[in-house]
């Protein structure tokens, strides 16, 4: 099963390889000189190697025939002359490429990281991780051997053959017709190959992408694929994945030895045809032996000029195919900046909170016609106040929390901060200024401190440090091996869920940020350390704006007021208590299994939150 977006998959019938490898242009125009002055080097090493038949000649009709043993001495130190300059030219355009092309791909490299960091949560949603990875390291990689030995030995190649196809017509214009007799034939396998080669080309990439997918779920989810003793399917599922890129690949072999048995035996041919003509017109004098072996040496010289075009339109190819896949990401439009400057004052409008004025939304990929996750949804927290959001599972609460901080657009209406509409904010300025903390923390390969800081500015230390995880109640974290400075692994799987969580909520608080947006921070906690978090967060809240989904009584009890979000709609605002007397809704879904109204110590939801969805 593929993980590409359809959108991004490009049709090859309607593809221009060239106009696909001039994209690159602007990544090798810096380096332009050391690789025009590498393919110079090639081109001369290349025809000195042409050169070398003509001193046979030389030889032959010469030295040989007038049996000079000094003449034929001389020869042959004339050719290890040139066979070693040949090598030491090609050694030296080897390292002309070399740093240069190392270079563009670590460029590339770094303007597609710092492009996914910039693209909206919504494509990240649609693309598979191990379809970017695959862009950022095999397509890539790719790219970097094409521009190293195909984009120059095409044109060193071209102009060899050209050059060579000179030399042997002045020599005998008869046998080099008969040499240039395959050369139409060539031309249109050529061209049907690369039309073939470029549409399975594309899919054994796309399909090394799926693989790569897979790969990585399976690492991050070993623990799920253990303990529901899972192994054999997900074996399955990668050989299945396995054996459809291998068969991709057989493919690939096949058509590329179809066209390198074509290459290979109708030169072949013509050269024993020249041959042929060539010793009849030596035996009747027309020829010298000297043109002949000569004529002949350079045939053979072309050989390697023509049988590798096959294998350097194969590369061109995937260096095309690997092109459009990088560039599909990078022509993806990013997130917009924003104003560097607020478009208008804010100081008369401090203190106004946070207010959802008839916002709507609905996802891009969206069916048409569908009805929007939310609807004219108007809701406002005052300054200072926190606001508890309650629903059903599914109605919107995760969304709408996650517009905040623009990590979606809204569809329609407008969200102020203190009076600003914060698409009037740059997201740097935006997201400095709205803190966050999800259900589902995420944690990264550094140290426990690194990972609560990332919440903080540049200034933060241990003193913030030390305050954050004493809100988050995560005093764990001075009793690990290397106390703040222990890393926490990929994901922070080393840690328990509640661990993890308590991190996350350190990192929202630590910053001390004038709004804060909390998606059921306390889900993964026992009852003890709920209740103790519960009571260091109530300090943070009383000096900052809160919305917070709750999904429990307990967690609802942390804000001054609530809000019941269905349908789409805030349809209820009110007290915790209010709301109880006034919304069945709200009644519902704040009592327990054991049917009481949501007073007792640790009361949930009937709602299966592992179905939460966007």
């Amino acid at each position: 099963m593929s993980t590409t977006p359809a959108s991004a998959e490009t049709p090859t019938e309607d593809r221009s390889t060239v106009r696909a490898l001039l994209r690159l242009w602007p990544y090798v125009r810096p380096v332009r000189a050391r690789l025009a002055t590498a393919a110079c080097v090639a081109i001369l090493a290349s025809c000195l190697g042409l050169v070398i038949p003509l001193v046979l000649k030389w030889m032959v009709d010469g030295p040989v025939a007038d049996r000079d043993p000094a003449g034929v001495w001389l020869g042959a130190l004339y050719l290890l002359l040139l066979g070693l300059a040949e090598a030491l030219l090609f050694g030296l355009r080897r390292w002309l490429v070399a740093r240069p092309l190392s270079a563009v791909e670590a460029g590339m490299r770094a303007d597609l990281y710092r492009h996914l960091q910039r693209l909206p949560v919504a494509f990240h949603d649609r693309w598979a991780s191990g379809q970017l990875l695959s862009r950022g390291t095999t397509d890539l990689m790719l790219l970097r051997m094409f521009l190293a030995f195909p984009l120059t030995f095409l044109l060193v190649n071209g102009v060899t053959i050209l050059v060579g196809v000179g030399i042997m017509l002045v020599q005998d214009w008869t046998l080099g017709l008969v040499i240039l007799g395959p050369a139409i034939p060539l031309m249109i396998v050529c061209g049907i190959f690369e039309k073939k080669y470029a549409r399975v080309a594309r899919r054994a990439q796309d399909q090394v992408g799926d693989l790569t997918t897979v790969v990585e779920e399976s690492v991050l989810g070993i623990r799920i694929i253990k303990g529901f003793g899972r192994h054999r399917s997900q074996a399955r599922a990668f050989h299945e994945l396995s054996h459809t890129l291998r068969g991709t690949e057989l493919r690939k072999a096949r058509l590329l030895a179809a066209i390198w048995a074509v290459i290979v035996a109708l030169p072949e041919v013509a050269i024993g045809a020249a041959l042929v003509v060539g010793a009849v017109q030596v035996a009747d004098g027309s020829l010298s032996a000297g043109t002949l072996v000569a004529f002949l040496s350079t045939a053979l010289a072309l050989r390697w000029p023509v049988e590798s075009i096959g294998f350097l339109l194969a590369m061109s190819q995937e260096a095309a195919t690997a092109t459009d896949r990088y560039f599909e990401v990078m022509d993806a439009p990013a997130e917009e900046p924003g104003p560097s400057a607020p478009a208008s004052p804010r100081a008369a409008a401090r203190g106004d909170g946070l207010r959802f004025e008839s916002v709507g939304f609905r996802y891009p990929d969206a069916p048409p016609g569908s009805p929007p996750l939310l609807d004219r949804v108007d809701l406002h927290i005052r300054s200072g106040e926190s606001m508890a959001l309650v629903g059903a599972t599914g109605s919107g609460k995760t969304t709408l929390t996650a517009l905040v901080p623009r990590l979606h657009e809204v569809t329609s209406g407008r969200i102020t901060l203190d009076g600003e509409d914060i698409t009037a904010l740059s997201r740097e300025e935006l997201r400095s200024m709205v803190a966050v903390a999800f259900e589902e923390p995420t944690l990264f390969s550094a140290t426990v401190g690194e990972n609560v800081l990332m919440g903080a500015g540049d200034g933060a230390g241990e003193k913030e440090l030390g305050r954050a995880l004493a809100v988050a109640q995560a005093g764990f974290a001075h009793d690990l091996p290397q106390g703040t400075g222990t890393q926490v692994g990929e994901q922070g799987l080393s840690l328990s869920g509640g661990q993890r969580q308590r991190l996350a909520l350190a990192r929202a608080v630590v910053g001390g940020p004038r709004f804060l947006v909390l998606d059921d921070p306390l889900s993964a906690l026992d009852v003890h350390t709920e209740a103790a978090v519960e009571a260091a967060l109530r300090q943070v809240l009383a000096d900052t704006t809160a919305l917070i989904v709750a999904h429990r009584p307990s967690t609802v009890l942390l804000a001054d007021r609530v809000a019941l979000l269905s349908g789409g709609r805030v349809t209820a605002v009110g007290t915790h208590q209010e709301l109880l007397r006034t919304s069945a809704e709200y009644a519902h879904l704040m009592s327990g299994t054991d049917g009481h109204d949501g007073h007792g110590s640790r009361p949930v939801l009937r709602e299966d939150r592992e179905g939460e969805g966007r």
